[in-house]
């Protein structure tokens, strides 16, 4: 790998609008004085960050749950997962990522199936590391059907500062471990919802990585 490559990742296309608006508020800004246009180039390096693209080795043992998204784990306990998937009406383990505004946003199925469901539910904008915020903000939620029969809920949950829920599937559409599903703007949550009887094998706290970082194993720890 070169150099650059290290630094400079792919951008994804949803970001080019936003990051030509924040270059010509520096362009403005510049005119206006010039340390505010050093601010605004500041604003405009770290919007394109936050669209970045990065390729990703996603794991090919089978069996695996990936991380949906880069952050911090946030939250691990059994909960009911959102009504509108029809998934269960008892307590699942739920993992939860947390993604600040410095995360890569890209989201990525954390297993291997075909999208069930796709359900969207409107809310509020709360602190997306607050436990409320899975049942208060607005949110959208698949069920991914494993090749087994088993099904797997992940759910985007939008945060105090993002605003925009974006999903790039639909019901009936294959995705693979680690295939790119989504996007959420500034600041969010993904929380994943595992088949009964299957137990995370991370820690609060602990730093995941999209389509890389293994959540869970579905038939239990290898031996």
């Amino acid at each position: 790998m070169r150099m650059r490559d290290t630094f400079i990742k792919p951008m994804h296309p949803e970001g080019k609008r936003f990051v030509a608006v924040f270059a010509v508020v520096a362009l403005i800004l510049f005119v206006i004085w010039e340390p505010l246009g050093w601010i605004g180039v500041g604003l405009t390096i770290w919007c394109y960050y936050f669209f970045r693209d990065p390729e990703r080795v996603v794991p090919d043992a089978p069996g695996l749950v990936v991380s949906p998204a880069d952050g911090v784990v946030s939250l691990i306990e059994r909960a009911v997962p959102p009504p509108e998937l029809g998934l269960s009406d008892t307590p699942l383990m739920r993992v939860s990522v947390f993604m600040s505004v410095f995360n890569c946003h890209i989201n990525r199925a954390p297993v291997a199936g075909r999208v069930t469901r796709v359900a969207y539910k409107p809310g509020k904008f709360l602190n997306a590391s607050l436990d409320k915020a899975s049942d208060d903000n607005e949110r959208n939620s698949l069920i991914l059907e494993m090749g087994d029969g088993r099904t797997l809920g992940v759910t985007q949950i939008a945060g105090l500062v993002a605003r925009r829920i974006l999903c790039f599937t639909e019901e009936g559409a294959p995705l693979r471990r680690g295939e790119r599903f989504g996007l959420i703007r500034f600041g969010s949550r993904l929380d994943v919802y595992l088949p009964e009887g299957v137990e995370p094998e991370v820690a609060l706290g602990q730093t995941m990585i999209a389509g890389e970082s293994v959540i869970a194993r579905l038939d239990g720890p290898a031996s």
